[in-house]
């Protein structure tokens, strides 16, 4: 079991050169679906395939006790039949300040919301991180927009909640995302 630290972040606006940086494709699966907030994720990313549990620490709900096994292909086929909730994404790779970012564009009924992250190697480092210039507040620790609660939703479904943060959607459709 490992410990994550990170800090996720809602964007005012998206950098103007995201799509000149790596992404893939993510396709998440969150079982099990009866539970309100799913901790066991199936996953598919880019070409790798794995099963992750992650479970927030009750004091701090930036750091998250995470167990992660890889699996294969055939067995992530098999395992995406169990009735789950599943979301999609494009993963785009930034690098700011020394950190590497993590922009989530969500696609399919997400349209329109994108997730910033930033994942670091200490507390010290995750605490002395200041908010991207291009981000407009802190989501860490809201549940509405948690990965296991944003599966299965719709974009109309946690508008109201992103709304009240300032946030404006950012539509995916004029991002070009052919495989660099």
């Amino acid at each position: 079991m490992t410990l994550e630290l990170e800090r996720r972040y809602l964007p005012l606006n998206l950098p103007a050169d995201l799509t000149k940086h790596p992404w893939k494709e993510v396709h998440d699966i969150y079982v099990p679906h009866e539970n309100g907030h799913p901790t066991l994720r199936i996953r598919k990313n880019g070409s790798k395939h794995e099963i992750t549990r992650k479970q927030p620490r009750a004091d701090n709900p930036s750091e998250m006790n995470e167990e992660t096994i890889p699996i294969t292909e055939t067995e992530f086929e098999t395992l995406k039949c169990i009735p789950g909730l599943s979301v999609r994404k494009h993963r785009f790779f930034y690098p700011y300040r020394g950190i590497q970012l993590e922009i989530d564009v969500f696609l399919d009924q997400l349209d329109g919301l994108v997730v910033v992250e930033a994942e670091f190697d200490s507390i010290e480092q995750k605490n002395a991180f200041e908010i991207p210039r291009f981000c407009l507040c802190e989501v860490t620790g809201k549940e509405f927009i948690a990965g296991g609660k944003i599966c299965g939703k719709k974009y109309s479904d946690i508008a109201t909640e992103l709304s009240k943060l300032g946030y404006q959607p950012q539509t995916h459709a004029r991002l070009e995302t052919k495989k660099p």
